[in-house]
């Protein structure tokens, strides 16, 4: 339940917190350390998963900013603060870069105000839920200029997202918004990965102690998001097998998880 030194319900886990606890992160409870366990004992690649991710995070980012000469970021369900953040990457490659997150748990709001600051170019936060896409283009606009390029990143946020609302949409609407010469980068956990046939059952377990669920999908389900949009090659793969550099998880590894990055033409 929410107390005076928590506002929010530290007994009842919650994505971001799981995701904080698998990555070694110190800012999670009981309740997300026990989800994150039980999600792991259904024999999932979970710790590689998420280590693959922010890895893929760093690249796709450093990707936009370095070749793509991308200077607007809008990072829609970020989590936690950790090591090496949206912001911190582009604004490495050019420092002029603007970077607006968008969340709404209360404890990622609070580390936001708190972390997710520059010393060169400009970072906000928008605090909403993925699906208000109005309120998210809205409150954006006071940092980002829409009529010019923007990359927007869904990284594992969208398989939070119910069929009935949507994600498709979602995805289209914000892209929509975007000019010519923006760019889409995703990532979400995949049903058909024949490899990893442990990941239904780490995601019930998953699903059984937190109010947000997981929706898997199959890999032509996450192609659709990038309907109407040019992929960048490698198109959509794997987690490790975009573009790897040397210090990143191996390429050959089998997860059960696709990325892909693609432009708006």
């Amino acid at each position: 339940m929410a107390t005076a030194e928590f506002p929010f319900d530290t007994t009842v886990a919650h994505p971001a917190r799981v995701y904080n606890y698998w990555l070694g992160g110190k800012d999670n409870f009981e309740a997300d350390r026990q989800a994150g366990e039980r999600a792991l004992a259904g024999g999932a690649k979970i710790l590689p998963g998420v280590r693959a991710n922010r890895a893929f995070l760093r690249r796709a980012v450093r990707y936009l900013a370095a070749e793509a000469g991308i200077r607007q970021f809008l990072d829609i369900g970020t989590g936690l603060p950790s090591a090496g953040n949206t912001h911190q990457i582009a604004q490495e490659v050019a420092p002029d870069s603007r970077v607006v997150y968008v969340d709404n748990d209360p404890i990622v709001l609070a580390h936001a105000r708190a972390l997710l600051t520059s010393q060169t170019g400009t970072t906000a936060y928008v605090d909403a839920d993925a699906r208000d896409t109005g309120r998210i283009l809205a409150e954006a606009a006071g940092t980002l200029d829409f009529s010019q390029p923007v990359a927007v990143l869904f990284l594992m946020i969208l398989q939070y997202i119910p069929d009935a609302d949507e994600p498709a949409r979602i995805v289209r609407e914000i892209m929509d918004a975007v000019p010519s010469g923006s760019y889409l980068a995703h990532s979400d956990t995949a049903l058909d990965i024949s490899a990893d046939a442990n990941v239904a059952a780490s995601a019930e377990g998953l699903n059984k102690r937190m109010p947000t669920n997981q929706h898997l999908r199959t890999t032509a389900q996450l192609a659709a998001y990038y309907t109407g949009l040019e992929l960048v090659a490698p198109g959509l793969v794997q987690l490790p097998r975009w573009r790897p550099a040397v210090d990143d998880p191996d390429p050959s590894l089998v997860l059960s998880a696709y990325c892909g990055v693609a432009r708006k033409p």
